[in-house]
This record gives structure tokens, C-alpha cells and sequence, in this order.
């Protein structure tokens, strides 16, 4: 296997995982009601742009006029993450993850398309095979969710599918993160602001909250605009699917919980799924 295939899907996999452990760690702070969503969004984002202005002491600066994100990509990584927070304080872990999924899927392929991606007939099979898993994991979670929470997860959904798509073409992925979080700054100053006045933040709450921005968004992001320069709209969106699963197969490994036939069947479906969209460019022909 060639060296380059082995490092994306190094990569792939670690900010993947980054994105299971933040899932958790926004479940375990807002869901236990130890931080409020506001302030829970304020330390996340500043946390996150901390950890990577340190990262960014060590590293070369790049040539001018390069690696400096974009106020886009900054105005929706702040949409995502402030709607996610407020979201998951009315909706279920299932019913929420299974919103922002979709709304992640189709805004990335419906980009994609616009854009002029010809989709394959593997890629939609596999594209639907995989969801298709992911709705069977998530199923027993399911509730009617409130419209108040509808509508923000899907922006959060909507924003985070923008968000990854910017990065697709990044040349300095840890620099581009980074001023993305910087640019996101101002708008967490003012959410923090909110939660000072309206919230509460017990001390639990806010190491929550530093971990899932200094480690798993900050750094996990960083690694994932590194792994999209590799990777199609569609793979990237589809790709997504998994983090439930690993966030089910972290819960089996650390926290004592069982693997049942349902994890087994959602995770069969998702990983195969995934290799269809992943072999079809691979097959498609070369224009």
C-alpha cells in the first residue's frame, strides 16, 4: 500500500476520532447541565484558538497571503458550533446526530454537484448503504424533536458541511484552522459575555469544554483540513458517517459498554458503504 494512502487514512482516522470525542465530551457537559450552551461555545472556540496560536509558536510561517483561512470559513465554524450547543440542549443523542448527519450529506453532495462532481453508480449505492447503517445505529434514540431544535441542528449540520469544504483546497490546513478560530474569536467573546450574564458553568463543565476545543476541535480540525486535500466532496461527506460508530466503539472499549448485533450491523453497513464511495473514483474513468 502506497505511503500516501496510508497517511490519509492515518490522518482520516485520527480527526475522525476527534470528532467522536468532542460528540462526547458536548454530551457529557451539556447533557449533565454542567455548563450553559453559550458559555459551553465561548470556552470551545477560544480554548481551541489558544491551543493552535501555540501551535503556530512552532511552526514556520508560511509565504504572505497564505494559510490565513478565510471570514467565511471562520462565520461558520462559529454557526456550527453555536448552534450544535443550543441543539443539543432540547434534542436526543440520536435524533440530533441523525439531523446534523444529514444535513452534513447533503449539503456537501448538492455542493458537489453544483460544482459540476459527476456522481458514480457505486458512489450513490455506497452512499446509501452507508447512511443506511448510520440510521440503524442511531434508530433506538429516536425522538420527535422539537422545531426549536430541528432547525438549529440542521444549521449547525448546514454550516459544518461548508465549514469542510473549505478546506478542501487548503495549502497550510494548520494555519488556515487556526485564523479560522481566531476570526471565530470575537463571536465566542460575545457568547462567553451571554453565558456570564444568563449561564452557569460549574468547573466540570468548563474542563469539558477546554478539552473538546483544545484537543478535539482545535488540533482535530486542524488534522482534518490537512486530510481533505486528499479526499472528494463526496468521500468527505460520507467519511462523516462513521463517528457515530466510533463513538459506540469508544463507549465498548472504555466505559464498559457492550457490543451488540445492532453495533455490528451499523458498523458492517457504514464500512461498506464507505469502500464503495472510496473504490469508485478510484474506477471512474480519466478524462
Amino acid at each position: 500500500m502506497p505511503r500516501s494512502v496510508i497517511t490519509i487514512t492515518g490522518l482520516t482516522l485520527v480527526s475522525l476520532t476527534a470528532f467522536a470525542a468532542n460528540s462526547v465530551l458536548c454530551r457529557m457537559a451539556l447533557g449533565q447541565q454542567s455548563i450553559d450552551a453559550a458559555s459551553f461555545t465561548a470556552v470551545r472556540l477560544l480554548s481551541g484558538a489558544a491551543m493552535l496560536w501555540l501551535l503556530l509558536r512552532f511552526k514556520t510561517r508560511p509565504e504572505h497571503g497564505q494559510g490565513r483561512g478565510s471570514w467565511r470559513a471562520g462565520l461558520m465554524l462559529f454557526i456550527y458550533a453555536a448552534a450544535f450547543s443550543y441543539a443539543y440542549t432540547s434534542l436526543t443523542t440520536g435524533t440530533g446526530a441523525l439531523i446534523l448527519f444529514a444535513a452534513v450529506q447533503l449539503t456537501m453532495l448538492l455542493m458537489a454537484l453544483a460544482g459540476g462532481h459527476r456522481m458514480q453508480g457505486l458512489e450513490l449505492a455506497g452512499l446509501l448503504i452507508a447512511f443506511t447503517g448510520f440510521v440503524y445505529l442511531v434508530l433506538p434514540g429516536l425522538a420527535t424533536p422539537s422545531l426549536l431544535g430541528l432547525v438549529l441542528m440542521t444549521l449547525s449540520g448546514i454550516a459544518w458541511g461548508f465549514y469542510t469544504l473549505a478546506g478542501r483546497g487548503s495549502l497550510h490546513p494548520t494555519h488556515d484552522t487556526a485564523f479560522n478560530m481566531f476570526r471565530a474569536a470575537p463571536l465566542a467573546l460575545v457568547m462567553l459575555i451571554i453565558g456570564l450574564l444568563n449561564g452557569h458553568a460549574e468547573g466540570r463543565g468548563i474542563v469539558l469544554a477546554v478539552l473538546s476545543g483544545a484537543l478535539a476541535s482545535g488540533l482535530g480540525y486542524a488534522v482534518w483540513y490537512t486530510a481533505l486535500r486528499s479526499l472528494s466532496a463526496p468521500q468527505a461527506a460520507v467519511l462523516q458517517l462513521l463517528v457515530p460508530v466510533i463513538a459506540a466503539a469508544g463507549g465498548v472499549a472504555f466505559m464498559d459498554e457492550h457490543i451488540t448485533v445492532r453495533l455490528v450491523i451499523a458498523t458492517v453497513l457504514t464500512l461498506s458503504g464507505i469502500l464503495l464511495v472510496i473504490t469508485a473514483r478510484a474506477r471512474a474513468p480519466r478524462g
